[in-house]
C-alpha cells in the first residue's frame, strides 16, 4: 500500500489521480450493496413515507430489524460479532442511498452510526460481545446521548456528571440530554458525562435501567417519524465496566465519532439530493406549459443543471474522502490494548475532510431541494409531492454533527494547529505563494490550473490574514469562516476534476458529461474563491495596501472564461433526457 496521504495535505501539493477513490472505483461488492439497498428502499420504505412519518407504532423498530436481515446494520461491525465487516465505502454507499429516507435515514445512522462505533472503535471484547451482536439485528437499537440543554457545539461545557459508587462497582449518573435521536426506542444509550464534575467521560448504559427516563416526542420541522427526546438520569447506576475507553477520554470518543458521523452525514445528503434532482426532473418533463415541457425552458434548464454540477462535486468529495478513511482504516493495526487510541488517531487526520464535506454536501443538498422546489412550483408547497418533504428533512443537515459554523471554525484552525506541531508545511507554502504574487501574471488556462490557483489563493490570504492578527487569527470567525471556504471550494474542485480525469484515462462512460460538470463547477467557483478572498484582503488592508494585495490576487486569478451558458445547457440536455441524475 502506498503512503497514506496526510489530512489537509490537498491544499499544499498536487495529488495524482491515482490516489483518489471515485464511484467509478466500485467493485463487485460495492455495486451490489449499492443495488441491494436501493431494492430494499424502494420496496419497504419510500412505500410506508407516510406511516413513517406518522410515527405508527412499532413500525420504524419493524424496518430496522428488517434492514438488519439484509445485512444493513453491520456494515461496520465485524464478523466476529455478527457483523459484515464490509469496508468504509460499503458504509458510505449505505450511508448515501439511506439519505434520501428522511426520518427512516435518522433512526438508521443514529442505530449503526454514531449509536454502535463508540462501541466498535473504544469498546473493550467484553463490551463488543454484550452489545454488538443485538445491534446488528435491531434487537437492540442504539442512540447516542451528547447534547445537553445548555451545550450544544461546546459539548465539553455538559452538566451531566458521574459519580463512582463507594464499593467501586457503578457510577451514579445523574443530568439530562436533549435531541436524542432513537430515545422512544432506545435500548443502548452512549452517554457522556463529567466524572466528579471534571472529567469528560462516555459510558454505555442500558435503556431499562432504572431512573432513566425519557421525555415527550419533539415536534419537529422535518425528520416527522424519527424519535427526537430528552433523556434524564436520576441517580442511574452504570456497572463500572460499561464505562467506554478511558475516564476523562470521552472527548476522543465523543469528537472521533462526530468526525465519521459528519462523514455519513455528508453521503446522505448527497443520497437526498440525488432523490430530490430526480423528481425535479420528472416533473419538469412531465409539466407542460405553453405546449412545452418545462425542461425546455432555459431557466429551468440552468436550475436542473446547477443542481447536477453541485452534486457531482459533492459526490465526489465524499467518496474521495471514503477512500481515505477506508485506506487509513487498513492501515491500521487494531488487535492490541491501544486499539481505541489508535482508531481515534487515524480517525483524527481526515477530521478537516470530513468538516469540509459534511459543510458542502449538506449546503448543497440545501441548494437542490430548494431548487426542487422552484421547479415544482406551487406543487412543491404540496406535501404530495415528496420534494416538500425532501425539502423539511434537509434543514436539520446543516445543523446535527456540529453546525456548519463551527464545522467551518475547524477547518483552518486544524491547518494551523497542525502546523504550529510541524506535521503540516503550511508556512513554508504560504511564503512561496506570497513570493509567487509579487511575479508576473499567469493566465490559467486548464481547470487543473484554476483548481490550483484556489489553493494558492488559501495560502495568499492565510498569510496576510496572520501577518495583521498573528496569534488573534483564531479569534477572528469571519475570517476563519471565509478561509474554509475557500478550503472547501478547492477540495471539491480537485474532486471533481481528478475524478473526470480518471474517467477520462480509463475510458469510462459519460467521460464528457463529468468533464463538462467538473469545468462549469471549476469555473463558478474560482468566482466565488476570489470573491471571498476580496473581502478577506480589505479586512485586513487598506488604501495602497488594499490596492496591492489586490493586484496580487488578479495575478493569482486571472483565467481564461467558458462559456457556462452553453456548458450548462448540455448537462441539462443529458440529465432531462436520462430523467434522472447520471454520470
Amino acid at each position: 500500500m502506498s503512503e497514506l496521504a496526510k489530512g489537509g495535505s490537498f491544499l499544499l501539493q498536487h495529488t495524482d489521480t491515482t490516489r483518489v477513490f471515485t464511484p467509478e472505483d466500485f467493485d463487485d461488492e460495492h455495486r451490489l450493496v449499492a443495488e441491494s439497498m436501493t431494492s430494499f428502499l424502494e420496496e419497504n420504505v419510500f412505500p410506508r413515507m407516510d406511516e413513517i412519518d406518522a410515527k405508527k407504532e412499532g413500525l420504524m423498530k419493524e424496518l430496522l430489524v428488517e434492514a438488519g436481515e439484509y445485512g444493513f446494520l453491520g456494515s461496520d461491525i465485524p464478523e466476529k460479532y455478527d457483523g459484515t465487516d464490509t469496508d468504509e465505502v460499503c458504509s458510505t454507499i449505505i450511508a448515501e442511498k439511506v439519505g434520501a429516507a428522511g426520518s427512516f435515514a435518522i433512526a438508521h445512522g443514529g442505530h449503526t452510526g454514531i449509536g454502535n462505533l463508540p462501541i466498535v472503535y473504544f469498546g473493550n471484547e467484553e463490551q463488543k460481545s454484550t452489545y454488538l451482536p443485538s445491534i446488528v439485528t435491531a434487537e437492540k437499537i442504539a442512540a447516542y446521548a451528547l447534547t445537553e440543554p445548555g451545550s450544544g457545539s461546546d459539548a465539553l461545557s455538559a452538566k451531566t456528571r458521574a459519580v463512582l459508587s463507594e464499593d467501586g462497582g457503578h457510577y451514579i449518573l445523574n443530568g439530562s440530554k436533549t435531541f436524542i435521536s432513537n430515545a422512544g426506542m432506545g435500548d443502548i444509550f452512549i452517554v457522556y458525562a463529567k466524572v466528579d464534575g471534571d472529567k469528560f467521560s462516555a459510558f454505555i448504559v442500558d435503556g431499562d435501567s432504572e431512573g432513566l427516563t425519557t421525555g415527550a416526542e419533539e415536534h419537529k420541522m422535518g425528520l416527522k417519524g424519527s424519535s427526537t427526546r430528552s433523556v434524564f438520569f436520576d441517580n442511574v447506576k452504570v456497572p463500572a465496566k460499561n464505562l467506554l475507553f478511558k475516564v476523562g477520554k470521552g472527548h476522543v470518543v465523543a469528537f472521533n465519532i462526530l468526525n465519521i458521523g459528519r462523514h455519513k452525514v455528508a453521503a446522505n445528503a448527497v443520497g437526498a439530493a440525488k432523490y430530490a434532482l430526480d423528481q425535479s426532473v420528472a416533473y419538469a418533463n412531465e409539466r407542460k406549459q405553453f405546449n412545452s415541457p418545462i425542461s425546455n425552458f432555459g431557466l429551468i434548464k440552468e436550475k436542473i443543471a446547477e443542481m447536477a454540477i453541485r452534486i457531482y462535486a459533492a459526490e465526489s468529495t465524499v467518496y474521495r474522502t471514503a477512500g481515505l478513511l477506508n485506506d487509513m482504516m487498513h492501515s491500521l493495526d487494531r488487535t492490541g490494548d491501544d486499539a481505541g487510541a489508535v482508531t481515534a488517531k487515524g480517525i483524527e487526520e481526515y477530521s478537516l475532510e470530513c468538516s469540509l464535506e459534511k459543510v458542502f454536501a449538506s449546503e448543497v443538498e440545501a441548494f437542490v431541494v430548494d431548487e426542487g422546489v422552484q421547479i415544482h412550483g406551487g406543487y412543491g408547497f404540496i406535501a404530495e409531492y415528496p420534494i416538500e418533504r425532501l425539502y423539511r428533512d434537509a434543514r436539520i443537515r446543516r445543523i446535527f454533527e456540529g453546525t456548519n459554523e463551527i464545522n467551518r471554525t475547524i477547518i483552518p484552525t486544524t491547518l494551523l494547529r497542525r502546523s504550529q506541531k510541524g506535521a503540516l508545511p503550511l508556512f513554508e507554502e504560504v511564503g512561496k505563494i506570497l513570493k509567487k504574487s509579487n511575479g508576473q501574471l499567469t493566465v490559467r488556462e486548464t481547470p487543473s490550473d484554476i483548481v490550483q490557483a484556489c489553493k494558492e489563493v488559501f495560502l495568499f490570504v492565510l498569510g496576510h490574514s496572520q501577518e495583521k492578527f498573528g496569534s488573534d487569527l483564531m479569534k477572528h470567525q469571519e475570517i476563519l469562516g471565509r478561509l474554509a471556504d475557500i478550503a472547501i471550494y478547492s477540495y471539491a474542485m480537485e474532486s471533481s476534476w481528478l475524478r473526470a480525469c480518471k474517467a477520462e484515462a480509463s475510458k469510462g462512460r459519460n467521460v464528457q458529461l463529468k468533464t463538462n460538470m467538473a469545468k462549469a463547477f471549476i469555473h463558478s467557483g474560482i468566482v466565488k474563491v476570489t470573491n471571498t478572498a476580496m473581502e478577506i484582503l480589505a479586512h485586513v488592508a487598506a488604501g495602497s495596501a488594499l490596492e496591492e494585495l489586490q493586484s496580487h490576487l488578479v495575478k493569482l486569478t486571472q483565467y481564461t472564461p467558458m462559456d457556462l451558458i452553453a456548458v450548462r445547457e448540455k448537462v441539462a440536455g443529458a440529465i432531462s433526457a436520462a430523467g434522472k441524475y447520471v454520470v
